[in-house]
């Protein structure tokens, strides 16, 4: 009996820490469940999480780590954090856009040179 009794303590605790080693911080759970139209890119006609942008390949990282920080510590506000990031994944992705046309012209310019 004692050890099926400590069997179960053993599960409970084990279970315990499950629960806790996926639970999110509150800052970052409002990231994930904030969403925002961002009409440029891939993210087009989707509704996309701040969460989903700020690890977009439009953020660098040094940039969504510096975000991340001041979100946290309480020196950048949720609307703050959005204008950011949708600021900057528009320009990013507007950038790209215009710069996809230009490369196969530059591409097809280049293979006449090659031989």
């Amino acid at each position: 009996v004692t050890v099926k009794s400590s069997d179960k303590d053993t599960v409970r605790a084990a279970g315990e820490e499950g629960d806790n080693s996926p639970k999110e911080e509150p800052w970052e759970t409002t990231l994930k469940t904030t969403v925002v139209d961002i009409e440029v890119g891939e993210f087009q006609g989707h509704k996309v999480s701040l969460w989903d942008l700020l690890h977009s390949h439009y953020i660098p990282e040094e940039n969504r780590k510096e975000l991340l920080e001041l979100y946290e510590a309480g020196e950048l506000s949720l609307e703050q954090v959005k204008t950011v990031v949708t600021t900057i994944v528009t320009k990013e992705a507007e950038a790209a856009a215009r710069a996809e046309p230009e490369a196969p012209v530059k591409d097809s310019r280049a293979e006449p040179e090659e031989p």
